[in-house]
């Protein structure tokens, strides 16, 4: 049986930074893979 869609995204693991690793806050505009901190942004 498929599951919703929601549920879905609901159980995807975190997003982390591929440069330090930390887990990021996604945007969802936003596919990028970098931290904010790694990308010196204020």
């Amino acid at each position: 049986m498929l599951e919703k869609v929601t549920e879905f995204f609901r159980n995807l693991p975190a997003k982390k930074c591929i440069e330090c690793g930390k887990e990021m806050e996604e945007q969802h505009e936003c596919y990028g893979n970098v931290c904010n901190e790694c990308l010196h942004v204020k």
